[in-house]
Parts: C-alpha cells; structure tokens; sequence
C-alpha cells in the first residue's frame, strides 16, 4: 500500500513575478516535501518568458524539474512584434523550453483589443507549429473564438491544453476532439464551480492536467492566499473525489499526461502484471481475449489508469504470486488486465487458491465466454475461490453484441454469455453483468435481461476503462 506523497506535475505557475521574489527556495521545498516533483513556469510576454527560462537554469542543481514555456499573455498581446516573436522563436530553442504560451483570448478583461488578441494568438499557433512543441492557451469568455481559431490553424498539428479551463461539457468536447487536454486548477475546489466538476467528471482521464496557476486561484482552504506549486495536491485530491478515484491514482494519471504531453517528469512505465487502482489489486495475466470489441482501447493504447498493462510475455503463477506480494490490506484482487483472465483458468484458480490463504477477496471480470473456450461448465472450479465475478453483457441481443464485440464465437458468443450468467448466480456470491455506453446501446433492455438472468447490473462508462 502507497505510504509516500503522490508524484505530481502543476503543469501551469508563474514563478518568475514579484510575490516569490523573497521565498522560491522555500516554495520549492515545500513543493518537494508533498510530492510536486515537476513544475512549468510559464512565460506571459517577452520579460517574462526570458526570466522563466533563467529561473530552469538558475534551479538547475537544487530543483532540476522546474521547466519553462515561452510566450504572450492576450493582455500583453499589443506588445508582439515581429522582432519578440523571433525573440520567443530563439528561447523555445532552450532545452527548458517545452511549450509556446499563455496565449490566447481574454474577453473578460479585454486589455488588448480583441483582433489584436486575435492575431497575436495566431502567431503563437503558427510558432508552435513551426517550434514542434505544444500550444498552452488561455480563454476566458472567448471559447467560440478561440476555438475558431484552433481550427483555422491547425492547432491540433501541435498540439497542448486549454489551461485552467472555464468551458462547459461542449466546449470540452470540441478540445477533446482535436486532441488537446484540458488543465484544472485550485478554482475547481470553489463551492460555485459546480459547473467545472461536472465536465471533469465527464471527459477522459487521460486528458486531464493539473496546475496551479499560481499565485493566482489558490484552493479554497487557502483563498485569499498566495497559492503555490505545494497547492497542487488540492486539485488532484478534488479530481479524485470527483472521479471516485485516490489521489495516488490521479498523480499517476495526470503526471503520465504531463510526460506524454510536455516530456516533462517522470513516469513508471514498467509493464504491470499487478496494478493498484483505487484500494484494489489488478491482476494483467494475459492480452489475448476472445472478443475484437470495437470499443476496446487496447487497439489504440495498452494503458489503463497510468498503468503499461502490453504483456510481452504471459506470467507463470509464481511471477503472479511474486508480482502481488502481501495481498493483505486491499479491498479486493481482480482477475482483469488487458485479456480476458479465464482464458488461463488453471492459472487463476491457483492464484485464487493462494490468495484465498489470507482471506482476500477475489472478483474475476470477465467476456463470459469462458464454457465455450474450455467446452465444459467451468464455473463449478471456481465454488468457494471467487467471491465477485462481473460478466460483460453489453448488448440486449445477439446481433448487436456480435457487431459491438465480434466475437470469435460468432453468434454463439452471446447465447453462451447468458448461460454463463444462469451458471454464475447458482455457485458465486455476487454476479455482476454489465454494459458499456456505447452510443446506441439499449441500456435499460440490458439491465432487464441481468434481472431476468439473477444478476445485478452496472452500466460501465464508455471510453473509461479501469
């Protein structure tokens, strides 16, 4: 079980200004002291953007994590010229330097006027673009137009985040959908921010940063104070709640985004045959599966929650056994990974027979397909070794399943599902079917069919795995 600090990246503060003219070392300590091992300082003109690159070289040796980005704030954007762009152009050469920005559109204070803004935030596109590396911008209420602008010049080409996001769920959606992240700071902890809780409970985790934007926006336990690189553990434990995940699990998470996105931090990218998701215990025993669903992410990418879960090769019981280590402490071992488990049944019966020696509880999930794998009613073996099982049912009937899931059965697949579930209810103490909401799939015909089959029922969320 995690006893230390969770690692985290505040991808988005502002070091450089007066209020930590006196106390960054201090700052940084205190940053270090609760796991915020990374930091992006982050350049709002040409002043600015030159002392956040000379504060990664002067933290070099103390603090070698601290990272710059370079750019101009829409408040400073009258003050882009052709010869400060070249200027932002040779900073972003700096090996520091990992993304172009703030940039953008600020509607809300409009000190610059808006075509100014305009085509000061497409010059910093375009320099991104030309640079390779990300775009962080900033919107305050300008969303169509920055968004406009996003598309006008291929934003999506280099890529970034929409930082201390103010948008709703739409909004969202159309960053989401040219592949940029959305960062949330200390303001998402304030009573009034209903609205941003709800789009961070509903957009992919693996899009999802966090910052400080500080000194601004400290959390509500320090409102009205500085806020600082230290805060950031606020955000992430407010994410969690929301996601009703740890904040181990949404470090891990968003500091994996940070590395993928910035190149910044460090991440454990080991492939896992035990993973801890929540307070449980994941077991990846295999990738191998008898369904091709076309909802699987696995196609596009192996990782679950921050976790590398491409097995090169399948685990023996030992490296399984050695790889879970004490298993006391967790609320449950799951038999689940990237494959479906009870394609190796000898395998999980022997780890189930082993954790069952300290009284751990165990769930397997699984396609349900396991009789027609083995061609015998294998749910007997598992009487008294399993104490969960949850069977993806996932369709109301077998034409849609065999469209969603393709299974090698065929049409088979989904009878065979179904007198898996009949064979469940009669041997394991509790039997889950699910489905995921996959646009188009009658949900409430499938909760139906898991009452009429004994079953309880949980709809699982599409595009969120883990």
């Amino acid at each position: 079980m995690p006893t230390t600090h969770p690692a985290l990246v505040d991808t988005h503060a502002h070091l450089d200004g007066p209020r930590f003219a006196t106390d960054l070392d201090t700052v940084l300590e205190r940053a270090t002291a609760v796991g915020v091992h990374t930091i992006i300082t982050v350049g709002c003109n040409l002043e600015s953007s030159q002392a956040s690159v000379a504060l990664t070289q002067q933290y070099s040796q103390h603090f070698p994590k601290i990272y710059a980005s370079v750019g101009v704030h829409p408040h400073d954007s009258s003050t882009l010229s052709p010869q400060i762009l070249e200027q932002l152009r040779e900073l972003a050469n700096n090996e520091k330097v990992v993304a172009i920005g703030e940039t953008g559109l600020d509607y809300f204070r409009n000190r610059s006027p808006h075509e100014v803004q305009q085509q000061a935030f497409r010059q910093q596109i375009q320099l991104a673009r030309q640079c390779g590396k990300p775009v962080i911008i900033h919107s305050r209420d300008a969303h169509t137009d920055v968004l406009s602008i996003m598309r006008a010049e291929n934003a999506q080409e280099c890529g970034g985040v929409l930082h201390c996001f103010s948008g709703n769920l739409q909004v969202a959606q159309a960053c989401l959908d040219m592949g940029f992240h959305l960062s949330f700071a200390g303001n998402i902890t304030y009573p009034k921010n209903e609205g941003l809780r709800e789009v961070i409970r509903n957009i992919p985790l693996e899009r999802i940063l966090v910052e400080t934007d500080c000194p601004y926006l400290a959390p509500q336990s320090m409102r009205g104070k500085r806020n600082e690189p230290a805060y950031t553990v606020e955000t992430a434990a407010c994410i969690a709640e929301l996601r009703g995940l740890t904040p181990h699990d949404i470090a891990r998470i968003t500091s994996l985004n940070a590395y993928e996105l910035f190149g910044v931090g460090q991440v454990d990218q080991a492939v896992k045959i035990a993973y801890r998701i929540r307070n449980s215990l994941y077991l990846n025993i295999t990738n191998r599966c008898t369904n091709s669903c076309t909802f699987c992410t696995k196609f596009q990418d192996f990782k679950v929650k921050g976790h590398q879960l491409k097995l090169e090769r399948e685990p023996d019981t030992q490296e399984i056994i050695h790889a879970i280590g004490d298993p006391r402490g967790y609320e449950e071992v799951v038999f689940c990974g990237y494959g479906e488990p009870l394609l190796r049944l000898n395998t999980v019966i022997e780890v189930a027979r082993w954790l069952k020696q300290y009284q751990v509880k165990v769930r397997i999930n699984t396609d349900g397909q396991a009789n027609l794998v083995h061609e015998r009613n294998i749910v007997p073996e598992l009487k008294g070794l399993v104490d969960s099982i949850s069977i993806s049912l996932n369709a109301s009937d077998a034409q849609e399943y065999q469209r969603l899931c393709r299974s090698t059965y065929g049409a088979e697949g989904y009878a065979g599902i179904k007198d898996f579930i009949r064979e469940a209810v009669k041997i394991i103490p509790q039997v889950i079917a699910s489905a995921v909401t996959v646009p188009g799939v009658d949900i409430d015909a499938c909760a139906t069919i898991a009452a009429e089959l004994g079953a309880d029922f949980r709809e699982r969320i599409y595009n969120e795995v883990g």
